[in-house]
């Protein structure tokens, strides 16, 4: 059995942004020589998601308006976790929403996605050093 574990960090430039991380993903699986296999991408912080989705602006912009809508930044005072010295606990909430982690096959040495398929990394309490760890196992 291959395996390989390799950890991406990202430091955005906004609180809030979805980055398309598949060309890293996929390069990862070609390095890995799996043919075979899965390949697991987890979000190593509770602010922040990995999932699965279309790499479509308007799309984006809609998840965005969304999250803000069911877990609102402001007023900060409605949350308790605001109490404790942070200020993020919109960011918890709508991690939770959109995902930790996702896991895809590896067919033929490729991602095996549906049509549009695409793995986004979601920071929802950016602008400072995150990770996220890549896991690909198989033949």
């Amino acid at each position: 059995m291959k395996t390989l574990t390799e950890h991406l960090w990202f430091n955005t430039k906004k609180p809030r942004e979805f980055i398309n991380i598949t060309p890293k993903i996929e390069e990862l699986v070609r390095q890995s020589g799996v043919k075979e296999g899965l390949c697991l991408v987890n979000a190593m912080h509770i602010t922040a998601s990995v999932f699965i989705n279309d790499d479509e602006s308007g799309l984006h912009a809609d998840f965005d308006k969304w999250l803000e809508g069911l877990a609102p930044h402001e007023p900060s005072g409605q949350y308790k976790h605001n109490f404790t010295g942070e200020n993020n606990a919109d960011a918890h909430l709508k991690r939770t929403i959109m995902g930790r982690e996702v896991v895809v096959a590896i067919t033929g040495g490729k991602l095996d996605f549906g049509p549009w398929e695409r793995i986004f990394y979601g920071e929802f309490d950016g602008q400072r050093r995150k990770r996220v760890l890549v896991k690909i196992i198989g033949e």
